[in-house]
């Protein structure tokens, strides 16, 4: 009783000591330490527009780290530039009692590049702290201020919660402008049912979001910041890189974007003009002057960031791609432009948001802080055929994964549009595989197979002609994983770029593919194209269900069987059918009864569901799974 008198005592001690409630972490609400890796204790940020040429941004946040996977929480870093002046950084470091342990001054920060190695120059900037935690849970204090002559400073997106794994305690941002006109758009996305203070009146708007707990992630939910509570802000009369603007729409946008980021740097010097024009002379239509350009750029010039001009944003100018043959995204693309104007083919500069997840603008928030890359968008017979110039390897007019199927910003004259790329949908995205099986006696199976791609299975598979030999046999192992004792004998690629088809063709064998189970052999019938996975079972699902993209696989296989075998059991054809997609799978044996016909088609649908689905969903996959592994039993005759 006494011991735990005094650890009561102490525990009141240590309490005590602490400066503020927010630095310890004893008396953390449990709903916020529930699945939580960090709970951020406070984030704030103030903003204040004082003129079109000067902001200033203030950051004050707290978070208690709970174990080594909340370490990223902290996000103690700042980044500047030539616009954007550090005016202070400061972080300090308390226990799980809030006693103070540690106090991290700017120069203890580290001071690197904001860029990667790829980058040929930029003068972005980062200082960041490099801490090593003594004992967890601690807690984080970081603050700082910086200004900026941008007043058009691309904002960044207002997370009230950061991401999975971390729960907030308590959440703000105020926004004050000494002029009404300096009043940025702020779009609310995901705040239903939470509990959150606005306040908008003269002068400033601000909002608060308090105790929202963490989310688990879940397999096949939506990316985070699709469903994390949100602002989105943009600034509507501002100054960027010394030019003025007022930006009402896309249209506006796009004209000062043309304006001040790309007029002019269309110039090419007269022998490159005289070349280009040489090399598209026999080319009978825009599109296959098109093509030329596009592979006369592939081969001519390489990726290169160039992180310089009006913020980052301009790209350097066609001559200067021209003469030391490199550019990034943005150069490149302007360097193709000026080339295809030069033999009289109408392209356009476009912005997009790149990646995987597919992420479209929104058509009522024209911002300049959209977009992360820059394609380009050939007019040709009242449409569009969409190039990435930094690719060496795609086929002219296919986007592949990275800027397919979403809302881009095209920029014109005189002024912007928004114009969806090419889809590449459901069945769109084919796989077709056909092979000959031979089965032996001792269960060692051989083929010769050829898979057909096309779509977004295109471009996961036709890198692999790039590869290497030991390479190539790495990526067939793991695509045949389940089939133990593989060699893959000999193997050759087609790669129809015209078409955008690739086409490989596959010698292959496994001893002992086939179990022996006394007179009898049990021979999986799927032997190229099985799922084994099935999507996590979860007993009370809490997030949507996406499937981004969908795809069609089809499989014809033809099976010899050992001569001293026959056929005992064989599996029944199926077919299902459901919102999500189909399945169907049919045998069938020949009439001398040495071989088996195995057909086989799976389509997935893309699309968005509500949590409820997902049992659903998984059912369907589970089911797909387990027809997939359904066994021939051949018995000896």
């Amino acid at each position: 009783m006494r011991v735990f008198f005094f650890f009561i005592l102490f525990l009141c001690i240590q309490l005590s000591e602490a400066q503020e409630i927010n630095h310890q972490s004893l008396l953390i609400n449990s709903n916020l330490t529930k699945n939580a890796n960090a709970v951020v204790r406070l984030d704030q940020m103030d903003i204040h527009i004082s003129s079109k040429t000067k902001m200033s941004i203030k950051l004050r946040r707290i978070v208690t780290v709970l174990n080594k996977y909340g370490n990223g929480a902290t996000h103690a870093s700042v980044g500047y530039d030539l616009d954007r002046k550090v005016v202070s950084v400061q972080a300090l470091v308390y226990n799980q009692f809030g006693k103070q342990i540690g106090k991290f001054k700017e120069k203890d920060f580290k001071d690197v590049s904001a860029v990667s190695g790829s980058t040929l120059y930029s003068d972005s900037r980062v200082k960041y702290l490099d801490y090593t935690p003594i004992a967890y849970p601690y807690t984080m204090e970081f603050t700082y201020e910086y200004t900026n002559s941008n007043t058009g400073e691309l904002i960044p997106t207002w997370y009230f919660l950061d991401s999975f794994y971390l729960s907030t305690e308590k959440s703000s941002i105020t926004l004050t402008y000494d002029d009404e006109s300096f009043k940025p758009e702020v779009k609310e996305q995901n705040l239903t049912g939470l509990d959150v203070e606005k306040i908008i009146k003269n002068g400033s708007t601000s909002y608060t979001v308090k105790n929202i707990p963490a989310l688990k992630k879940e397999s096949l939910s939506p990316a985070f910041h699709k469903i994390s509570p949100q602002l989105q802000i943009r600034p509507i009369n501002f100054t960027y890189g010394g030019y003025d603007a007022s930006i009402k729409s896309w249209q506006d946008l796009g004209k000062w974007m043309y304006s001040n980021l790309l007029v002019n740097r269309d110039k090419l010097p007269e022998s490159t003009i005289n070349t280009i024009k040489s090399l598209t002379k026999e080319a009978k239509s825009d599109i296959e002057k098109a093509k030329i350009v596009y592979k006369y750029v592939q081969d001519n010039t390489r990726y290169i960031s160039v992180q310089v001009g009006i913020g980052g944003m301009q790209p350097i100018s066609a001559l200067d791609v021209d003469r030391v043959k490199y550019g990034d995204c943005k150069g490149l693309s302007n360097y193709t432009m000026a080339l295809l104007q030069a033999v009289g083919v109408k392209a356009f500069y476009t912005h997009v948001e790149a990646g995987n997840y597919k992420e479209s603008f929104k058509k009522d928030f024209a911002s300049l802080a959209e977009g992360n890359h820059v394609i380009l968008a050939i007019e040709s017979s009242d449409k569009y055929y969409w190039i990435d110039c930094t690719s060496q390897i795609h086929p002219f007019g296919f986007l592949g994964d990275f800027t397919d199927g979403r809302m881009v910003h095209v920029i014109k004259p005189d002024g912007g549009e928004l114009v969806q790329t090419d889809s590449y949908v459901n069945e769109n995205n084919y796989q077709k595989t056909e092979a000959r099986i031979t089965l032996s006696n001792t269960g060692t199976i051989s083929a010769d197979a050829v898979i057909t791609t096309k779509g977004i299975q295109y471009d996961d598979r036709f890198s692999i002609e790039r590869k290497a030999s030991t390479d190539v046999k790495k990526h067939y192992a793991s695509y045949w994983s389940y089939i133990n004792n593989l060699t893959i004998n000999n193997y050759n690629f087609l790669n129809n770029r015209d078409s955008i088809v690739f086409t490989e063709k596959d010698s292959l064998e496994a001893v002992n593919y086939a179990s022996v189970s006394g007179e009898r052999l049990l021979f999986r019938v799927n032997v190229l194209n099985r799922n084994n996975g099935v999507p996590d079972r979860y007993r009370s699902r809490k997030l949507p269900l996406e499937i981004q993209r969908g795809y069609l696989d089809e499989d014809e296989f033809n099976i010899l069987l050992p001569n001293s075998f026959k056929v005992e059991a064989m599996p029944n054809d199926t077919s299902i059918e459901n919102e999500f997609g189909m399945y169907s799978v049919s045998y069938k044996l020949s009439e001398d009864l040495k071989n088996v016909e195995y057909k086989r088609k799976l389509l997935i649908k893309e699309g968005y569901y509500p949590k409820e689905k997902y049992k659903d969903y998984r059912d369907f996959r589970k089911k797909v799974s387990l027809l997939d592994n359904t066994k021939i039993v051949l018995a000896k005759k």
